[in-house]
């Protein structure tokens, strides 16, 4: 702390007491980093209105976009990730990565952090890297049930890991752990609000049928998106009616496959997500941390099949950690063309096996996991000051 103060005013301008915490929050990529980090941001503000937050992220992602709009200043470092298709990409990594430590150095300086929190992606490891050599306060959020390389290195000297389940001991320290959960959008942990016949009209479908809703993300899933055309007769002919978000990747190809089926809403992005969740009987999604932490919370049975080229493969780490415990159903990726429509039909064929996914899936829910994070940075702060 007194290595940090010598570039302030004065010590007394430095106080938090006097001004309120200032945080930064690094990481993004994605919108399971991006929108996590967000959710502490606004229990930050709630719990002490008076902090200051600034974030930083990787200029051209997509963090530099939804982080303004959700009402937060933003500053963008020159980094980019390992490129794990072309190794010759690679090759400017390490000026980039030197370069972000001297735009994080600046940033320090200006802002004058009393506390990091990362929240992962390539951009968290040089702003939390300073501010652990520092002295600085810094906390880690690790959203999926395997840790990324760059959160095990920065967890050995984080004042707090944040982690979404059990088992992660063989990634950090184990003292340093706090099983908090993965921090939701507020719309999706209130869905039980919403009636299903609402949800169903909003997608144009009929009360009292078995309705499946299909999700691969913002730019979709090949696979998941591939199965689903193949074997679309097979599902309605089995009385199922289909909420299907193919994203963004040949969007029109999926929305022609289904322009003669009534029972059957397509289109790229579903813009009020917990309204799909609310009609959903039955749910087929990939296994980001976000998407796993939402289908915990609004208790539906799952049929994961994760992302096989995701960091560490950790999509299935994430799925199994359910599937063990009977709380979910994996299709591999590779076999999704074969297995995903014939073990849907199965299960929307079996109300049994329904009941007890929904009531498994349902024990490994949380709902204030912003506010558990913000709680325990906040006393560690005061601690520390």
């Amino acid at each position: 702390m007194n290595e940090k103060n010598n570039d302030a005013v004065g010590k007394e301008l430095n106080s938090p007491g006097q001004r309120g915490h200032r945080i930064i929050i690094a990481g993004g990529g994605t919108g399971g980093h991006i929108f996590p980090a967000i959710a502490i941001a606004n229990a930050l503000m709630k719990q002490e209105p008076q902090t200051e937050i600034l974030f930083v992220g990787a200029k051209g992602k997509m963090e530099m976009e939804k982080v303004p709009q959700a009402g937060y200043k933003i500053e963008g470092l020159d980094i980019a990730g390992f490129n794990r298709s072309s190794l010759i990409k690679n090759i400017g990594l390490p000026m980039k990565l030197l370069k972000s430590f001297f735009q994080v150095r600046k940033i320090f300086k200006n802002f004058q952090p009393d506390a990091v929190i990362g929240v992962g992606g390539y951009s968290s490891f040089p702003v939390l890297r300073f501010a652990q050599a520092r002295g600085i306060p810094s906390f880690i959020h690790e959203s999926n049930s395997f840790a990324g390389k760059s959160n095990i290195l920065l967890g050995k000297k984080a004042t707090r890991v944040f982690v979404a389940s059990d088992g992660m001991e063989k990634f950090f320290p184990a003292n340093k752990i706090l099983i908090s959960g993965n921090p939701i959008r507020p719309s999706i942990a209130n869905v039980a609000s919403i009636s299903k016949e609402e949800a169903l009209k909003f997608f144009g479908l009929q009360p009292g049928k078995k309705t499946l809703l299909v999700v691969g993300g913002s730019l979709g899933a090949r696979s998941i998106n591939e199965a689903i055309e193949k074997g679309l007769n097979d599902l309605v002919q089995n009385g199922l009616q289909i909420i299907w978000q193919t994203g963004k990747t040949n969007a029109d190809k999926w929305k022609e496959a289904a322009k003669d089926q009534p029972s059957v809403w397509v289109n790229d992005f579903i813009t009020e997500m917990e309204k799909g969740y609310a009609a959903a009987d039955i749910v087929i999604s990939r296994a980001g941390a976000m998407a796993k932490a939402e289908l915990c919370v609004v208790r539906k049975p799952v049929l994961f099949v994760p992302f096989p080229f995701a960091a560490e493969d950790h999509q299935t780490v994430n799925a199994m950690n359910l599937v063990e415990k009977h709380a979910a159903l994996m299709v591999k990726d590779s076999e999704a063309i074969d297995k995903l429509v014939p073990t849907i039909i199965e299960l929307a064929n079996n109300e049994q096996e329904q009941n007890e996914l929904k009531e498994n899936i349902g024990k490994y829910a949380v709902v204030n996991a912003d506010e558990e994070i913000v709680k325990e940075i906040i006393e560690s702060l005061n601690k520390k000051y």
